[in-house]
């Protein structure tokens, strides 16, 4: 490393965070309310402190200064000068080293001590004491980076969103029991970049990637105290840096040419980002980087009782985004991944924080607006998790146009109707429709609604079919923790058996869940290992669990009896993609008629008539029908029929007017039948679901009565 300048040199306020021009580096950081921010750097180590600077200059609120002959890899920190004042929600303390908020790299692991935290008593008003123990010892430190990783031909899939199939996994846990892989790179990009496992996603259909947290994130102190970690990662310490344990050799580049990669095998990247919220925690939390540099300003604080941290999250503080410089930072963030990451889209979590007002949650916030108009962002996918624990903070349907959002009454209706539950005809026939009672309005289109039948929090969906109670124990929290409403059902086991009609049923109920799933309007969610029955021995909550428990197994994979979930959610996918103009391009209302006597959507009873408000309003009905239909460019039109009966007897269903030359496509209770010509009737097995499928150039008959959907007149 070279000499350190004796002073810096006055340098710019933009861009923020630390960046080399060739000759130097120039380092910006915003606080409001600092008296003075000195810039620390420290040797290849991180261990020793080697020169300390003064930001020379104040613009805009902006601390910045240029420091000459310094190159990347050069490691830093900041020390914040100003009022401790907890009262009126000041808590800087000089004592404290700072992550840059804006670190692109970052070097050396967080380690837990009390010499983090600005205050030093023990009490209920410990906070208003002052700690002067210096943190620097026990913090990462943030590195210089530059950018030159060669992009070649990458371009981006641009996968429309009437062809999106997304498949949620972990990183780490998508390979570290991967044992064709290297030791080292498992649980790493190096590993997600190996062509084999693009090539798992392409054979099953997937088209989009959806990566939980990959921002550097720090595990929680009550974790580390008890042999665990924060495994899945939603406790961001810096939203510019890559996790570094989810590096290896080749550093950030791994990041690159794992998405790079898989580009080519045309599969989109998304991340799951986390701008709701910090690693801080509440007001008790430690100073590690936002709130030794301006309290007040990045996070939202009590009106009148500025001491205390608004908490919408759950997990402490709730990020300012009504504050200019907080928005820029997200701004930043996201352009920065995707510009530099070549990132196809993101899912914000708790996304109802994102915008809130002092009036509450509004979807025309500054943040939502900036998104929307954004000329990078604005064109990726944008995904939304539309609740939080705040007042008001379910807002599922009310998000501007252009967002996606994680559809939960999806997920629910779907396992309360497999489930076998009375009533709940009407809310899956909703489901299928794509919500539109939530979605269509503003222009939206069915797309909006994100369908998920399992997600990373909760049950996997062999878990669901094989629990009805959570088994949390190894999370060390007696069972309390994770949800006690998974709707889920065991069918007559608890757990692991080898009952030849349990495992059956279970396999059935699977298969029936995914059908609904698949062929809905919407977006449809997998999560990784769902295809080949991936279990978390019935752990609903395992944030904490680094481990086998919620680390996928390959080997099951190659078993026979997986295999067949595999092939079969295959296939489920290349039908939606076949039919992919009866699941939706716009919501269906039983209006239009692609075929005289065929509505883009229909439903119907057992006995191919069309279902009455009587019949929707039935709470023991556990069976119905509905056909949807579309027309392609060409000129085809492409109808689909699913009938679902979720009754513990089999049922003969007579096919609807008109006739159509249909074809059974696939049967949850028979996944090997081969595909046939069916006419008049289908007998549809208990807990199952039957998929027939017509296409048609012409055709000439009656228009038929068709039934709209529960709450809706027959016309």
């Amino acid at each position: 490393m070279p000499k350190p300048a004796d002073r810096l040199l006055s340098g710019a306020p933009y861009p923020l965070g630390a960046h080399w021009d060739g000759l130097g580096v120039n380092f910006a950081v915003f606080s409001a309310h600092a008296e003075k921010i000195e810039l620390c750097v420290f040797d290849a180590s991180g261990r020793h402190e080697v020169a300390r600077y003064t930001l020379p200059e104040w613009t805009d609120e902006i601390w910045h200064g240029y420091l000459p002959e310094a190159r990347p890899g050069l490691l830093y920190g900041f020390r914040a000068h100003g009022p401790y004042d907890p009262v009126k929600g000041h808590r800087f303390n000089s004592h404290k080293l700072l992550l840059d908020p804006y670190a692109r790299g970052i070097a050396g692991e967080l380690v837990w001590s009390d010499t983090l935290f600005g205050y030093r008593a023990q009490s209920s008003r410990a906070d208003l004491s002052f700690d002067r123990r210096d943190s620097a010892s026990a913090m990462p430190k943030a590195v210089v980076t530059t950018d030159h990783f060669h992009w070649g031909h990458d371009r981006r899939p641009q996968v429309p969103w009437t062809e999106t199939v997304l498949y949620e996994a972990h990183l780490r846990g998508l390979t570290m029991r991967r044992d064709d892989l290297p030791r080292r790179v498992r649980g790493t990009f190096a590993a997600l970049g190996d062509p084999r496992l693009a090539d798992h996603l392409v054979k099953l259909g997937v088209t989009t990637l959806e990566l939980l947290p990959i921002h550097a994130f720090i595990d929680d102190r009550f974790l580390v105290e008890k042999g665990l970690r924060n495994y899945w990662g939603y406790n961001t310490l810096a939203f510019f840096a890559p996790e570094p344990r989810y590096l290896a050799d080749g550093g950030a580049d791994d990041v690159r040419a794992a998405v790079r990669r898989l580009h080519e095998a045309d599969i989109e990247v998304v991340l799951d980002v986390v701008y709701n919220h910090t690693c801080e925690g509440g007001e008790l939390g430690p100073t590690l980087s936002l709130r030794g540099l301006d309290n007040a300003s990045y996070y939202r604080l009590v009106p009148g009782d500025e001491r205390r941290s608004i908490n919408d999250t759950g997990c402490g503080n709730t990020l300012n985004l009504a504050h200019p410089r907080v928005t820029q930072m997200v701004m930043d963030s996201l352009r920065h991944w995707a510009t530099s990451y070549h990132i196809d889209g993101f899912r914000f979590d708790l996304s109802t924080t994102l915008g809130r007002t002092a009036q509450g949650f509004d979807p025309s916030a500054g943040f939502f607006t900036a998104l929307r108009q954004d000329p990078v962002l604005s064109r990726l996918k944008l995904i939304m998790e539309p609740w939080d624990l705040g007042f008001g903070g379910y807002q599922l349907g009310n998000h501007p146009p252009g967002l996606a959002e994680w559809n939960d009454r999806f997920r629910d209706d779907a396992r309360r109707f497999w489930r076998g539950d009375p009533g709940c005809c009407g809310a899956l026939a909703a489901r299928l429709a794509g919500s539109s009672e939530l979605f269509d309005q503003r222009g939206r289109r069915p797309w909006t609604s994100l369908n998920f039948i399992t997600a990373h929090d909760g049950f996997t969906l062999h878990d669901l079919v094989s629990y009805e109670h959570k088994h949390n124990e190894s999370n060390g929290e007696d069972n309390r923790d994770g949800s006690d409403n998974n709707l889920s059902a065991n069918c007559g086991h608890e757990g692991p058996t080898q009952d030849i009609a349990i495992v059956e049923r279970r396999e059935r109920a699977k298969r029936s869940l995914l059908t609904t799933l698949l062929l809905a309007h919407g977006t449809p969610m997998l999560t990784a290992g769902d295809e080949f029955s991936r279990t978390q021995q019935g752990n609903n909550n395992a944030y904490c669990q680094d481990n086998e428990i919620s680390w996928i197994d390959w080997t099951v994979a190659a078993q026979p009896s997986t295999r067949q979930l595999f092939d079969f959610v295959a296939h489920l996918i290349a039908i939606r993609k076949e039919f992919v103009t009866a699941c939706g391009a716009r919501f269906p209302h039983g209006r239009e008629h692609p075929l005289d006597g065929v509505a883009d959507i229909a439903w119907f009873d057992e006995r191919g008539e069309p279902m009455t408000p009587e019949a929707w309003q039935n709470a023991e009905r556990r069976a119905f029908a509905v056909r949807t239909a579309g027309r392609d460019t060409d000129g085809v039109t492409r109808v689909l029929m699913l009938l679902v009966n979720a009754a513990t007897a089999d049922m003969d269903f007579t096919l609807p007017a008109p006739a159509l030359d249909w074809w059974l496509r696939i049967s949850s209770a028979d996944p090997d039948s081969a595909e046939h010509s069916v006419a008049g009737n289908m007998r549809v097995a208990a807990h199952g679901a039957v998929v027939l499928g017509a296409h048609i150039t012409e055709i000439s008959a009656e228009p038929a009565p068709v039934s709209l959907g529960p709450g809706e007149e027959t016309r």
